[in-house]
């Protein structure tokens, strides 16, 4: 480990890493980098966010040097649309076959690297537009709201368990994403 690094994690404790991704130029799939933005705006001590088109293996140093980390993306399977939060563990092994990674790869490289890796979790935004467009839909919109909620729980320590939500409005827990 370099010494420059070695500096950082001790300067950098308790700190957060709010990483937001998705391709801006196609509608809902920037949702992640909005979120990132408007975390950025909160100007809360040792909280730092990263609005990027996609994640890509050199972001495992960032991911060393933080306690923890919150991946925000959009995703495209939720029947009723909703946003979903869920705990992140590590891959089992590395994968170094190309440019861009998942959040999963990502903590696996950076404890393979760094011999460190955060707490983690992801955030999924529903998304229905991944048509050419600067704008959000709706359900994208009001998803980056209750994102932004879900993240200020998980910053003060009170995340609220993976779950998803059933047809009769009721709330059942989910391993994965």
């Amino acid at each position: 480990m370099s010494c420059h690094l070695t500096a950082t994690l001790k300067t950098l404790r308790q700190s957060i890493l709010v990483i937001g991704y998705g391709n801006e130029l196609r509608g809902d799939d920037g949702v992640g980098q909005r979120v990132a933005r408007a975390v950025e705006e909160w100007r809360v001590p040792n909280l730092r966010s990263l609005a990027v088109h996609q994640l890509t293996p050199e972001l495992a140093e960032e991911l060393a040097v933080v306690d923890r980390v919150i991946f925000v993306d959009a995703y495209t399977e939720a029947t009723p649309p909703e946003v979903r939060v869920c705990p992140l563990e590590p891959a089992h092994s590395v994968a170094t076959t190309g440019h861009t990674s998942d959040p999963q790869m990502l903590l696996a490289i950076a404890q393979a690297l760094y011999n460190a890796h955060p707490q983690a979790w992801w955030v999924g935004i529903p998304a229905v537009n991944f048509e050419l467009s600067n704008d959000l839909s709706p359900i994208a919109s009001q998803g980056m709201e209750e994102a932004l909620e879900e993240i200020d729980r998980l910053i003060k320590h009170q995340p609220s368990p993976p779950h998803t939500t059933l047809p009769n409005g009721k709330k059942q827990l989910v391993d994965i994403i």
